[in-house]
Formats: structure tokens, C-alpha cells, sequence
């Protein structure tokens, strides 16, 4: 699903009013109905409901969500922080359906909030480029203040959704648990630095017409499982191992044999017709019982990678689980990279030498891929202010040196060679323990060497990987999970998405 900027969304507004065609009053009732279809299946009658509203189109939509809630039988008070002159048409037309609304102004006293209450925010909306001030921010702080549930229509007031809202010291946001917002999403929903405003979002189908967005030029995307289906390779019925290709993971050092174990059982289960671990001396009774099926080549190093091998057989080549940072290593990292024919994936370790040695990145195969945690893409690409400024600093990194850039989190950003950006919908916190990385670099190496392209390698592993981690909660929950049981789910995760086809 295609992401698209502000300016873009009020144009998609606007073709759809004139293209369906649909008068601006409809479209808006239309936006209230799919929040108010939401908001009856989650809240209880018996709650109180306190909706505030701007002067805008936003405020619009919530003056019809608070109409829908009062004639469904909810207790709702409507409060208004514009008197009627100065709201769009379309808001006045929704201000004139509910009489009961009041009208707040610079001396007016603020209503009580109670901690069972349902606040409603729909003061701003996604229009606002510059920090609230005035009698809205202190509207924003008595919410904020208040320890009721609150809902923002759209996006949150107060925050920016194509920069960064952390630039002006004191800037006021509404802090919402949930907030509903109208497809397509916005790009400020995929960055950490929002998650306390944003809180759980739901994106609502309101009809936006398909052939704006269809035509649309952008740069970000949101994965769904219809896109990552529609990338699966059918395996025919006279397929055999050699079709699907042999991947090599260098991976492991003494006392990190488990990150060796780990990837070499994620890329078995991806799918490719033959793994081998390259290991050191001291893990291979580990390798050869723990994961049987991967074959060894065994490095002349008891304890660290120290020597590449002979790579002319592998259709895929991935470093970094486990291998450590000591010297040797660091140099024959330095050969591979001389030597490889073919784009390698960099994990973990390997980042970090690599990070220590930039002059090395201009040799690297172009089409590689890059699996960094946040602080392995700061030693590698630098510090940023923002997550706006790091995902910039991402893009920039791609097309300087001709990657892919997984820079993984809750939301996974995935940066092209042309600017491009995919953000992952699949996992969970559950997630956030040792190895789970690990599994993510053995599932996309796995996927390379049946002939996935690295785009599409990076795409569905990122996606199957989350994916067996959200299926493995389901039994496991939270703090059991552990990075074995995405392994263990991810037959499920790839019928899951065959399911889709």
C-alpha cells in the first residue's frame, strides 16, 4: 500500500469529491461512519463520551462521529474550540446538526474529564504545519493531563506526519491510545519517536478513489500480505535441491555458537535446496547436532571465521551471526568481499567491522543487503536528531552504495538503491529478544539463494519473519517467545501467505 504525503491526500480528497463523484459533506459522513463503526464495537454504552473539535475538516468528522454516538445511545458532550464562522463548510454544515455543542474559548472552563471517559480529539487533524499554540494548547494538556482513553480521528493533534515533531522544544501533542485514520497512512505512524502520541492505530477503508492512488509517484509503502503473496515463487512438480539453490552462512564463534544454530535453522526452513555453515573448529559437534541438515565447512580457525572459502558454489552468501570482532575475522571479511561475485548480506558483527572500516563499502557487490539494529546502522551510517533524519540517512546510504538497507524495529524500514521505502506490518515486542535477528539473516539468505532478488528477498523475509513471530505469540505470548519459536512457525507463516494467492 502506497504511502502518501499530505499535499497528495488532500488531492486524493479532492479527485475523489469530483471523480466518484461524492459532495464533500458525504465523504466527510462517510469518514465519521467508518470511526463511529469502530468506536460502537469497543466502547460500552454506559461511558461517557467528551469530543473536541477544531475548526477544520477534522473537526467536521468529529462533530459526525459525536451525532452517530448520540443517536446510538451514547452520553456524549460536544465541545467546539471555533465558533461557526470561522469553521470550513462543510464543518459548519456538521456544527448546525448537533445544537448541543459548546463553544470553548480563551475564558471558558474546561470541562472535567474523568478517568472512565472516552475523550474523542479531532481539534487538528493532518493539516497542521506548525506547532499548536494558544487556547489549543491548553485544550491538548488538559487532555494529556486527564487519565482517560483517548481516541484521535486521523492523526493526532499536534503532530506532523511528513517531519519530525520533535524539533520545537515544547510542542504539544495530543498523546492518544488509539487513533483512527483514514487510508492511505501516514508516514509519521512508522517512526518510534511517535508511538507515545499515536498509540495503536487503525487504518479505516473510506473510499478514496483507486485511480488517484493508483497514479500517485511516491517513495514509501506499507507491506500487506496481498503484495508479499503475489511474490512467492510456485515450485514445480519436477523441482529438486538443486533448483533452489545453495546458500552460504558464515556465522559463529566460540561462545556465540547459538547465533549459527539459529540462521542456519531459519534459512533451512526458508527454503533453499542446500545450506553450509561455515564455522570454526569449535562448533561443529554443535552445528552437526542441533541442525543436521546444514552440511560444514569448517574454518582452519578453532575459535573465529579467520578464512573465506571457495565461493563459486553458492547462489547466496551471508555473514555476521555470532563471528565476533576479533582481528582475523576483520580480515577475512576484508577477502571476502574482494572475492565475492555475488551481493552479500551483512549481519550483526560484520556490521561492526565493516563500521570501523568504511573505506571497505565501495567494494562491496552492488544489490547487498544490510540487516542492522539501530545501534549497529548508527556505528555504520552515523547518529541522527530524528527518526525522520536516520530514515533519510537510510535512504542516502542505499543509493550512495547501490543496497538494500533492513533497518529493523517495530516497523522495519526497508531502503532501496532508488529511494524507495517499504515499512513491515508484521511482528510484535515478543519479538525483541536475542536471536531474533539472527533468524531474520538466515531467512533472507535462505530466500536469495533459490533466486529471490534482493529486493524480494528483503521484502518477504522481513515480512514471513514477523509474521511466524505473530503466530508464535498466539501460544507463547510475550515474554515466553523466543527467536526458536519463529523458526518453528515459519511453515505456518509461508502457508499463511500462500493462502493469500
Amino acid at each position: 500500500m502506497k504511502i502518501l504525503p499530505i499535499p497528495l491526500i488532500r488531492e486524493a480528497d479532492a479527485y475523489t469529491i469530483v471523480n466518484e463523484p461524492v459532495a464533500g459533506i458525504d465523504l466527510m459522513e462517510r469518514a465519521a461512519s467508518a470511526c463511529f463503526g469502530w468506536l460502537k464495537d469497543k466502547i460500552s454504552t454506559d461511558r461517557h463520551i467528551v469530543v473536541f473539535c477544531g475548526s477544520g475538516n477534522n473537526g467536521g468528522d468529529g462533530l459526525a462521529i459525536a451525532r452517530m454516538m448520540k443517536e446510538a445511545g451514547f452520553s456524549v458532550d460536544i465541545f467546539t474550540l471555533s465558533s461557526p464562522e470561522k469553521m470550513t463548510p462543510d464543518a459548519r454544515i456538521n456544527f448546525q446538526r448537533v445544537p448541543e455543542c459548546k463553544i470553548l474559548g480563551e475564558s471558558s472552563i474546561l470541562p472535567a474529564i474523568e478517568e472512565d471517559d472516552v475523550v474523542i480529539d479531532a481539534i487538528f487533524g493532518s493539516g497542521l504545519s506548525r506547532p499548536a499554540e494558544g487556547f489549543a494548547t491548553t485544550v491538548i494538556h488538559h487532555i494529556n493531563t486527564s487519565r482517560a482513553t483517548v481516541v484521535a480521528i486521523d492523526v493526532p493533534s499536534g503532530l506532523f506526519c511528513d517531519t519530525t515533531s520533535q524539533a520545537t522544544p515544547g510542542h504539544l501533542l495530543i498523546r492518544a491510545d488509539y487513533t483512527l485514520t483514514f487510508a492511505p497512512p501516514k508516514l509519521a505512524f512508522f517512526f518510534p519517536e511517535n508511538d507515545l502520541f499515536v498509540g495503536n492505530w487503525q487504518l479505516l477503508d473510506i473510499g478514496i478513489h483507486p485511480g488517484f492512488i493508483d497514479s500517485a509517484k511516491v517513495k514509501n509503502f506499507m507491506l500487506e500480505a496481498r503484495d508479499i503473496a503475489g511474490l512467492l515463487k510456485i515450485r514445480t512438480k519436477f523441482s529438486h535441491k538443486g533448483t533452489f539453490g545453495h546458500a552460504l552462512l558464515i556465522a559463529g564463534s566460540t561462545g556465540k555458537m547459538g547465533a549459527a544454530v539459529l540462521s542456519a535453522g531459519a534459512c533451512l526452513r526458508s527454503g533453499p535446496g542446500l545450506v553450509t555453515m561455515r564455522v570454526p573448529a569449535s562448533g561443529v559437534s554443535i552445528l552437526q547436532t542441533a541442525v543436521p541438515e546444514a552440511m560444514l565447512s569448517i574454518d582452519p580457525d578453532g575459535d573465529h571465521f579467520s578464512e573465506a572459502p571457495d565461493l563459486s558454489a553458492f547462489s547466496a552468501i551471508a555473514i555476521g551471526p555470532g563471528i565476533g570482532t576479533a582481528a582475523p575475522t576483520a580480515t577475512a571479511l576484508k577477502v571476502l568481499i574482494q572475492h565475492a561475485k555475488i551481493p552479500i548480506i551483512f549481519d550483526a558483527d560484520a556490521i561492526n567491522i565493516l563500521a570501523g572500516n568504511k573505506t571497505w563499502l565501495g567494494f562491496i557487490p552492488k544489490g547487498s543487503i544490510y540487516t542492522p539494529h539501530p545501534k549497529e546502522f548508527e556505528r555504520l551510517v552515523g547518529k541522527s536528531n530524528n527518526n525522520f533524519e536516520q530514515n533519510r540517512m537510510q535512504r542516502d546510504f542505499s543509493f550512495r552504495y547501490q543496497c538494500y538497507v533492513v533497518l529493523k524495529g517495530a516497523n522495519t524500514a526497508i531502503t532501496t538503491p532508488d529511494g524507495r521505502c517499504y515499512f513491515n506490518t508484521t511482528g510484535n515486542p515478543g519479538m525483541a529478544t536475542g536471536g531474533s535477528g539472527d533468524v531474520l539473516t538466515g531467512i533472507i539468505t535462505g530466500l536469495m539463494a533459490q533466486g529471490y532478488s534482493s529486493l524480494e528477498s528483503c521484502l518477504l523475509g522481513v515480512y514471513v519473519h514477523g509474521l511466524a513471530g505473530d503466530i508464535a505469540l498466539q501460544e507463547q505470548g510475550f515474554e515466553a517467545l523466543i527467536a526458536g519459536d519463529i523458526i518453528i512457525n515459519l511453515g505456518k507463516s509461508f502457508q499463511t501467505l500462500y493462502g493469500k494467492l
